[in-house]
């Protein structure tokens, strides 16, 4: 398993992009998802943590899911996460874990994944009746978000009304997108959306 953000790690923190992503993410999730301190969360495709970090003072748990051991590592030594967030590294399509979640969150790991379906089945067989996911990437682009071949982006954002299909095929009601950021591109802009939606 290649570790494609090992080099990113380091500094990944740093981007005012980031950031600015980042808690725009973090704050939307918070404003659309009804906390409480028993719930226990994955965060996939949790990077550093920075989506996390926004909500560990409110749950019981964050289990951080990530290919990136280099990105995990840069998670579990930030302070404000010790004794809230366990960092697992593996594929859950591959081996799912053994843990049922009241919300999966996710911030721009979606377009990151080839096969769409199947990540939402498998979020779907890792929460309980009534839980939620909330998932922020990419409205559709024409490719020019990510620099020409950047390795393990397999969509160019994606089309809302689609994935609302493919959320309501696989057992979630209750979908709602808002625009939760514009990241402001050299020559275009790009909306992130967040989805919002309930396990039946």
């Amino acid at each position: 398993m290649v570790d494609l953000f090992n080099e990113k790690a380091s500094d990944f923190d740093a981007s005012d992009m980031i950031k600015k992503l980042s808690s725009a993410v973090g704050l939307s999730i918070l404003d659309k998802v009804k906390f409480h301190d028993q719930m226990v969360v994955m965060d996939f495709g949790a990077g550093t943590g920075l989506i996390s970090s926004h909500v560990a003072p409110l749950v019981k748990k964050i289990v951080a899911v990530d290919i990136s051991k280099a990105m995990l590592d840069k998670l579990v030594s930030k302070p404000e996460l010790y004794g809230k967030v366990e960092a697992v590294c593996q594929n859950i399509i591959d081996k799912p874990l053994d843990t049922n979640f009241d919300l999966i969150m996710s911030a721009m790991a979606l377009h990151h994944i080839e096969d769409t379906r199947e990540i939402i089945r498998t979020f779907l067989d890792h929460l309980k009746p009534g839980a939620m996911i909330a998932l922020a990437d990419l409205d559709k682009e024409d490719g020019s978000f990510h620099p020409e071949n950047t390795e393990g982006v397999f969509h160019f954002g994606f089309e809302r009304d689609l994935l609302e299909n493919i959320l309501d095929e696989n057992g979630f009601y209750n979908i709602e997108f808002t625009t939760a950021h514009t990241i402001n591109g050299e020559t275009k802009n790009y909306p992130i959306f967040l989805v919002t939606a309930t396990k039946i």
